[in-house]
């Protein structure tokens, strides 16, 4: 176990191969889903439903948006379903064809591979981890002067857990928007924050031409398989051009059927949020008590840690975890991260307190 090897967050069958660990025995700390697994409620739907897989879903899926401009509170119209938001980024990246993007780092690296098929030149904005990671908003516009037509960001973002406010964005927006620069903000953890409507930048699609949000159901509905996604943007020009490119029935039947009951399900919401945000709070508490590490301010479901003590490297770290079958993040392959960092997200609080525990040996 000497030599490092890496990992993506979601990598349990190939580390599990790897260490010889049974994957029913492993409390997956490092994929950043939901603990409370799939919705009761949908599960037994579906387990009724399943002769949806016989029939074509409704091409243009119109119950499903209708149910998505409810949960979001904005237009039918406003809505592209799609399958997952890989399928997304992909599309807008293909149809907005960027000559010069700009993306907040360190995040998620799916952004830069689809940009590579583009044929945009892709460079990094760095979050600055003297500042909490934190973003600059003033400093961010001052590096967009510079030639750039588009824009990528993750809010709350992964893996630094930081978050941007609506106010902060419609000022980001407006200025990108006299520039002809377009925005794509992924709110895939959106859901985790204490206020969402302080931090969505849903409700600004309805003032800008050039934002499209992406959202999906894998993290906070804990349904990555279900491959369910949607974009929101108030562009209707650019949205049918992307639904023009978009394969005929990329969501299935019962994955539209199944992203409905989810939307819906308010007490399941209600439940997961009442569990991460109280969690996240203990656990932030008893982060900040560890001299060993520096915790930072957390809005999505998972915090990053900077490892202080010296010597000690995060894959030591992974690697003590994963010997006591818990399974965090080494963030070695994150792009602008310099130093050794770990990222894991909340669980039960059970499986929290057995990860302290190792943490603090």
């Amino acid at each position: 176990m000497a030599s490092k090897i890496f990992f993506h967050g979601s990598d349990i069958e190939k580390i599990c191969s790897y260490y010889h660990l049974d994957r029913d025995k492993i409390i997956n700390f490092a994929a950043n889903v939901n603990p409370l697994g799939l919705s009761a409620l949908v599960k037994e739907a579906i387990s009724t439903h399943l002769d949806l897989l016989s029939s074509y879903p409704d091409r243009n899926y119109t119950s499903l948006r209708e149910t998505i401009s409810n949960y979001c509170g904005i237009p039918a119209d406003f809505v592209l379903p799609g399958n997952g938001s890989s399928e997304l980024i992909s599309l807008l990246i293909e149809e907005k064809a960027p000559r010069h993007t700009l993306i907040l780092g360190p995040t998620y690296s799916e952004y830069s591979r689809e940009l590579s098929f583009s044929g945009s030149t892709q460079e990094y904005y760095h979050l600055q981890e003297g500042s909490n990671f934190v973003l600059d908003i003033d400093d961010l516009c001052r590096t967009l002067r510079q030639g750039y037509d588009f824009l990528i960001l993750c809010n709350p973002n992964n893996p630094t857990s930081s978050a941007v406010s609506q106010q902060e964005l419609r000022r980001l927006l407006a200025f990108c928007r006299d520039r002809n620069i377009f925005v794509m903000i992924d709110e895939t953890y959106i859901e985790f924050v204490p206020d969402i409507q302080a931090f969505t930048a849903v409700p600004l699609t309805m003032e800008f031409q050039n934002l499209m949000v992406l959202r999906g159901v894998s993290k906070f509905f804990a349904a990555p398989g279900l491959r369910m996604g949607y974009g929101i943007s108030g562009n209707n020009d650019f949205l049918a051009k992307m639904r023009n490119k978009q394969t005929p029935w990329s969501l299935n039947s019962l994955g539209a059927f199944a992203g409905e009951l989810m939307l819906r399900d308010q007490k399941y919401i209600s439940k997961t949020r009442e569990l991460i945000l109280s969690e996240r709070k203990r656990l932030f508490q008893a982060l900040s008590e560890m001299p060993a590490y520096q915790v930072y301010p957390a809005y999505a479901n998972f915090f990053l840690l900077k490892i202080q003590k010296e010597g000690l490297t995060s894959f030591q770290v992974f690697e003590n975890c994963i010997k006591n079958r818990l399974m965090i993040r080494d963030c070695s392959s994150f792009q602008c991260l310099d130093g050794e960092y770990i990222r894991f997200c909340i669980m039960m609080p059970e499986d929290n307190d057995r990860l302290l525990e190792v943490l603090r040996q």
